[in-house]
């Protein structure tokens, strides 16, 4: 009897797993990152001390947030904020942050102890330069614990648990002495004439939904991420198994999408809408089950120079279709 119930069972289990199964043959459940967005919010902390936190504790859910903050920061891009200037962020939008009572020459993290608990330190490794910046500006310093921190122009960087969704720069100016972070390292401020991000063709369009559709005037209806910028698939890319073909320097020129929630996206196909790691230890978001990119040599929103480069790589429409790819 035991036998036969233990083979009753196997069988029902494989008989959900191949229900739950999709045809990428690795969903994840929702399409979701599997770690928790940086910014599970911390209980409020008073910052008298400069260190940007006060004595109280931290609530349960810290600790999550603190392991999902520990994530690399990936591909870096820039945001131009009106209200801030060029800012860095990581591949999810997330703005870096620098702290005063650092140093860069020696680079030098002063943040430990609770301070790291609502400052998470940015791990380095898997990080590429934003497009158009000085990648030589990269580089990383080794913590207390031992571990190895982001720096940028020898500043460590940080995250602020604070910050719940891409685009917040809730830890400006915190205690006096945190600063969002600009691509030189130096703290981001609005140009002198006050014109902060610029042209408004230019800026990037943080109000949108992380993965959104729009209409361009020789492609049609293409994917763009969350600041406007056009989505590509590559040729040499395959669906099942799941595989990138894009490694080393052409993840640099081509950066992956990050994950993006399902409920972050507006207008695309989301049967297939999965995430997977990549060898390189980076997360990659897919688009019916085809890995998705960005193109380093799209300046601003409405760019689209990626289009055909190599015969390989062609916007992707809201399908998930490789638009003007000869079959």
């Amino acid at each position: 009897m035991a036998t036969w119930r233990n083979a009753s069972l196997a069988v029902t289990a494989a008989a959900v797993l191949a229900l739950t199964a999709t045809a990428c043959g690795q969903d994840k459940g929702s399409g979701s990152p599997k770690a928790q967005s940086a910014g599970n919010a911390a209980p409020a902390a008073g910052s008298g001390n400069g260190y940007g936190y006060g004595d109280a504790g931290y609530g349960a859910g810290s600790g999550t947030a603190n392991q999902a903050a520990a994530k690399t920061a990936g591909q870096l891009t820039v945001w131009d904020s009106k209200e801030l200037g060029k800012v860095v962020t990581d591949s999810a939008g997330f703005t870096l942050y620098r702290f005063d009572k650092d140093t860069a020459s020696p680079p030098k993290s002063n943040c430990e102890g609770d301070c790291a608990k609502l400052w998470p330190a940015v791990p380095a490794g898997s990080v590429t330069a934003a497009p158009g910046t000085d990648s030589g500006l990269i580089g990383e310093v080794a913590r207390a614990d031992g571990s190895k921190q982001l720096t940028i122009a020898g500043w460590p960087m940080y995250r602020y648990a604070k910050d719940t969704k891409a685009g917040d720069a809730n830890g400006q100016g915190v205690g006096g002495t945190w600063h969002a972070a600009a691509p030189d390292g130096k703290k981001a401020a609005p140009s002198a004439d006050g014109s902060g991000a610029g042209s408004q063709e230019q800026a990037p369009a943080m109000n949108m939904k992380g993965l959104s559709v729009r209409d361009d005037a020789k492609l049609g209806k293409i994917i763009v991420d969350a600041r406007g910028m056009t989505v590509y698939r590559f040729k040499k890319d395959s669906a099942w198994p799941m595989k990138s073909a894009c490694t080393g320097a052409c993840l640099k020129k081509w950066p992956a999408v990050a994950p993006v929630e399902k409920a972050n996206t507006e207008g695309i196909a989301l049967k297939g809408f999965v995430t997977f790691d990549r060898p390189d230890g980076v997360e990659q978001q897919s688009i019916t089950c085809w890995p998705v990119y960005t193109f380093s040599g799209d300046a601003k929103p409405g760019d689209t120079h990626g289009q055909g480069v190599g015969g390989t790589w062609y916007a992707v429409s809201p399908e998930g279709k490789m638009i003007g790819a000869a079959k």
